[in-house]
């Protein structure tokens, strides 16, 4: 649930995903589940020359099972919110 809440404070914030089979998009976060599945506006795809055939798409939405990675610029990154929120998830554990 750490991952979940936490994506859920950038959304509204550009990001780019990667995906398992390589491609990467870069868009606007629009919204994401409890599966980390999100939906991406304004998408670009960062390699064009490789994937020449997703370079008109807008809007998409990524299962979060073949996300391998989720770049963040580090200014979004709240670092003490995160601490924090392991924190208490561990507290509860025990």
């Amino acid at each position: 649930m750490i991952f979940y809440s936490f994506f859920k404070t950038l959304v509204g914030r550009e990001v780019a995903v990667e995906l398992k089979n390589d491609v990467v998009f870069t868009g606007t976060l629009h919204s994401v589940d409890q599966y980390l599945n999100v939906k991406l506006l304004n998408v670009k795809v960062v390699n064009h020359d490789k994937y020449p055939q997703l370079c008109s798409l807008k809007n998409c939405f990524v299962r979060g099972s073949v996300v391998r990675y989720i770049q963040i610029p580090t200014e979004h990154v709240d670092t003490e919110l995160l601490q924090d929120a392991a924190r208490k998830e561990n507290a509860a554990k025990t």
